[in-house]
């Protein structure tokens, strides 16, 4: 898995690309929540992940909590099939702010 850190339209956004899984989910993890502890709203871009399993999951999640605890925007960014079908299975997909592309988000604001 690689993760590419950036910042566009006043947001930091996270893309993650290739296997969201037990081995590369502890990165994932790290990643977003630095982004969150350092005060920074944050979309996790999936438009390239091939795979994501319950542990990269869990680390959307934790993001998911730390940024409503610290009343920061959390959401995803223009989600893979692979990756919306475990969304769906988990019914995630109703929890997470989904945004097909960066004009979504700001359209939302």
């Amino acid at each position: 898995m690689e993760i590419e850190l950036q910042q566009t339209q006043g947001i930091s956004i996270a893309a993650l690309q290739g296997e969201v899984d037990l081995s590369s989910s502890p990165r994932a993890r790290t990643a977003i929540l630095a982004c969150l502890n350092d005060g920074q709203s944050l979309l996790v871009d999936l438009s390239a992940v091939d795979y994501i399993d319950s542990s990269g999951v869990a680390s959307l999640v934790e993001g998911f909590r730390l940024a409503r605890d610290r009343q920061l925007t959390f959401g995803l960014l223009a989600v893979s099939e692979a990756a919306l079908r475990v969304l769906q299975l988990a019914r995630l997909d109703k929890v997470f702010p989904l945004y097909a592309d960066i004009d979504a988000y700001q359209a939302s604001r």
